[in-house]
């Protein structure tokens, strides 16, 4: 009785396991199709001009920065001990700011090794701020930190202006 029992048991698994067949995954369907549509998407001829035709382009410039309003931020900052207080000007792009000392010297040196004449200040609450660029006027401030939101995307997404309180 237990031989029918057991034997029973063996083939309706047999049965269970053996009627599964291995289905694509929905990614493999999904990277097939885009490989069809990829070989049947129409190509685009090159348009070849004559050596005589000249065609003028319109230079394309993006808007000056006095168009894009930029909230600042205005507090009293000093140069930390050691860094040029001089370079520490009216308006200055900020990229981080640490209580800890250890994280804006090794922010501030990234910076430099990045190529920019990173600063460090702090403010009256004893706040470090890594200061990439620093400028007498505010449009080329808010030019450079759009530069730097683009060169570090995602990162430094967050890059604040700082104005200097005398």
């Amino acid at each position: 009785m237990n031989k029918i029992w057991l034997l029973g048991a063996a083939f309706c698994m047999l049965l269970a396991f053996g009627s599964c067949k291995p289905k694509q995954s929905a990614y493999k369907a999904a990277y097939e199709a885009a490989k069809e549509k990829e070989t049947t998407a129409p190509v685009e001829e090159e348009v070849v001009y004559d050596d005589d035709e000249v065609e003028e382009v319109t230079p394309v410039s993006k808007p000056r920065p006095e168009t894009v309003s930029a909230a600042t931020r205005t507090e009293s900052i000093t140069a930390v001990a050691g860094e040029d207080a001089g370079r520490l000007k009216r308006y200055s792009v900020v990229v981080g700011s640490f209580k800890n000392k250890t994280n804006a010297y090794s922010l501030k040196e990234r910076m430099i090794a990045d190529g920019y004449n990173a600063v460090l200040g702090e403010n009256s609450q004893g706040m470090l701020r890594v200061i990439v660029s620093s400028f007498d006027n505010k449009a080329d401030a808010i030019e450079s930190r759009e530069a730097i939101k683009a060169k570090y995307a995602p990162n430094f997404q967050d890059a604040w202006l700082l104005e200097k309180a005398y």
